[in-house]
């Protein structure tokens, strides 16, 4: 079986959980026998080397990759990595008049459109939720025989973490813990150094600063909480990052929404308490070991904290997660859809 990985350019750049989810699926695939190859641009494209691709993430980024992609007729696969705040009424509504507008005006785009449109190319489609499954099928019509849930999931590496590494190197302990990105403003990150102002207790965050106001903002409002420690992204298999995470109190994960937020598994496997927004189908992930707060409240926030500190560390998390969310389920659960997706066509 030769799988192609594809993806939007700056994928590599962004350092973000698209990246941790290709490279992680890409190793687990290997290890069930599959050939790998990562989609290059400067390279022509071999139809006869190639079984099927499958895209992550149905954006601008990969639009006119996925249309070209479809065109030759190798069969695809795409992880949308899709959601919406918005009900799929609401979607289903403005993919309606995304389509109206296109038939008016040439060159007329929206999100919505794009994603259909990658949807539609698909063979089949790999929400990572069942929320995410929900609003392609009722906003977007994605066929529900086309839908295939695959979760994300974390590095095993995660469950032996020391956390001396981290203490020692910053002279922290027992804090509250971010990881993510600083500038988007769907990770929330102000509302989270406004939540944790006056607490007893320190503040770690670790991410990739933005050049961008939003970032700026965040910056100038940490200075002047000398409990906050704002630190640039570190490397997914750093071992300070494994320290980070082993050494914090609770990780706090306050975004407008995740699906679920690799960073919350992995400090979940660590034995960290979690944090979460309640958007985003964090619940099909964490069930009751997490407190969800709503992320456009910094009260609640807070609240969220609060009631996560006061509780004792559990291993029931860590040992839900290990028992449904390592890589290699993960990696199994996609070899299986291609196969059934291959043998289809080989009919």
């Amino acid at each position: 079986m030769n799988i192609c990985l594809a993806s939007y350019q700056s994928v590599m750049m962004l350092k973000g959980g698209p990246r941790t989810q290709i490279l992680q699926t890409a190793n687990g695939l290997k290890k069930l026998g599959v050939n790998i190859s990562f989609f290059e641009t400067w390279q022509e494209l071999d139809k006869s080397k190639i079984d099927l691709i499958h895209l992550f993430g149905a954006n601008i980024g990969t639009y006119h990759l996925a249309r070209e992609i479809s065109k030759v007729g190798i069969p695809m696969v795409v992880s949308p990595i899709f959601y919406s705040l918005h009900s799929g009424q609401f979607i289903n509504t403005a993919l309606f008049g995304d389509k109206f507008m296109r038939k008016i005006f040439r060159g007329f785009w929206s999100d919505y459109g794009i994603l259909s449109d990658i949807c539609t190319w698909s063979k089949m489609v790999l929400p990572n939720t069942r929320s995410e499954s929900a609003l392609l099928e009722d906003g977007l019509n994605v066929p529900a025989s086309k839908l295939h849930v695959v979760p994300n999931g974390v590095d095993p590496r995660f469950q032996n973490g020391n956390g001396e590494m981290f203490r020692n190197r910053y002279g922290v302990d027992n804090y509250i813990l971010n990881v993510g990105h600083i500038g988007p403003e769907r990770k929330n990150v102000l509302r989270l150094i406004r939540a944790v102002e006056g607490l007893d207790i320190p503040t770690v965050i670790i991410g990739r600063i933005e050049n961008n106001s939003y970032g700026k903002i965040c910056l100038e409002e940490a200075k002047s909480n000398p409990r906050i420690l704002i630190l640039d992204s570190l490397p997914n298999d750093s071992d300070l990052l494994l320290s980070a995470y082993t050494a914090c109190s609770c990780f706090v994960l306050p975004s407008l929404f995740e699906t679920p937020g690799i960073a919350a598994l992995e400090a979940g496997l660590a034995g960290a308490k979690i944090v979460i927004t309640k958007h985003g189908g964090t619940s099909e992930y964490f069930g009751p070991h997490a407190e969800y707060i709503d992320p456009l409240s910094i009260g609640s926030i807070r609240r969220g904290i609060l009631h996560a500190l006061s509780e004792e560390k559990s291993s029931e998390l860590k040992t839900h997660i290990q028992n449904e969310f390592l890589w290699d389920q993960v990696a199994q659960k996609t070899f299986n859809i291609y196969q059934q997706l291959l043998s289809f066509k080989s009919l």
